[in-house]
């Protein structure tokens, strides 16, 4: 699918990935939507890539319906690109010195991660069936983003790996019910990713951490990973799979 004149929905767009992706797709001529909790986050990146901005929480159903409501109002055309980049990476040990881990702390990850990544596809997949098919069969793509820690979480990251794990399981099951409509699923996992949150830790555990990637021993810039999101647009053999972006790291 080409990138160029497509609507894009970006989900967690306001910052780190998110706006990474935003800034890239823009670049490549596709109109931009930027959905985030932060209005102001959310406003940066749309004026920056002269997109639309809307202040969602995306665990809440009615309030995304009413921001795929205005989305359909503000575009002629339905969206035919949904990018999930929302969500957040708490720790916290299942038993730790104060005891069990609140259930509510449990929930919270799943609610935002998991729960929010599919309230973004279900409603995304509904408007793609209204596009037009493309010379490819194609009516559209969703991308997830998951992590490594789905596959080999560290301790404190129940949460957080069950939650991205979750991700990843639903990725074949809605492929294969969206392939009739000519609708993609992917998924991409990262490892490390030099946003924000991981610039505040102290230098000395930003290098211990990018010493476990084999090549290059560094984090990924969110750069990279819009490009990879570009990549997976773009190239429509790309379905139902869960692409690494770590450079080699599994994490002891």
């Amino acid at each position: 699918m080409k990138i160029r004149d497509n609507i894009a929905v970006v989900a967690g767009g306001g910052s780190g990935m998110g706006a990474a992706v935003c800034r890239y797709l823009a670049e490549e001529g596709a109109k931009i939507i930027v959905i985030d909790k932060s209005e102001n986050a959310a406003t940066h990146i749309a004026e920056e890539t002269h997109g639309l901005a809307i202040a969602c929480d995306i665990t809440k159903s009615e309030a995304l319906e009413k921001a795929f409501d205005k989305i359909a109002k503000a575009h002629v055309r339905p969206i035919s690109i949904a990018i999930n980049c929302a969500g957040i990476a708490p720790a916290k040990r299942m038993v730790g010195k104060e005891g069990p881990m609140p259930l509510s702390f449990f929930e919270e990850v799943i609610n935002v991660n998991l729960i929010g990544t599919f309230n973004v596809m279900r409603l995304a997949a509904s408007t793609m069936m209204k596009s037009e098919i493309t010379q490819e069969g194609e009516r559209g793509v969703i991308i997830n983003t998951a992590s490594i820690a789905a596959f080999e979480g560290q301790i404190g990251q129940t949460a957080y790996s069950a939650s991205k794990a979750g991700i990843i399981g639903m990725m074949l099951p809605a492929a294969r019910e969206l392939a009739k409509f000519g609708i993609r699923v992917m998924t991409v996992a990262p490892g490390l990713v030099n946003t924000p949150m991981l610039q505040g830790m102290p230098e000395e555990i930003k290098a211990s951490l990018a010493a476990q990637s084999l090549f290059p021993k560094r984090f990924a810039e969110p750069e990279e990973f819009a490009a990879l999101v570009g990549q997976i647009i773009t190239n429509p053999m790309l379905n139902a799979e869960v692409i690494r972006l770590d450079g080699g790291m599994r994490m002891i």
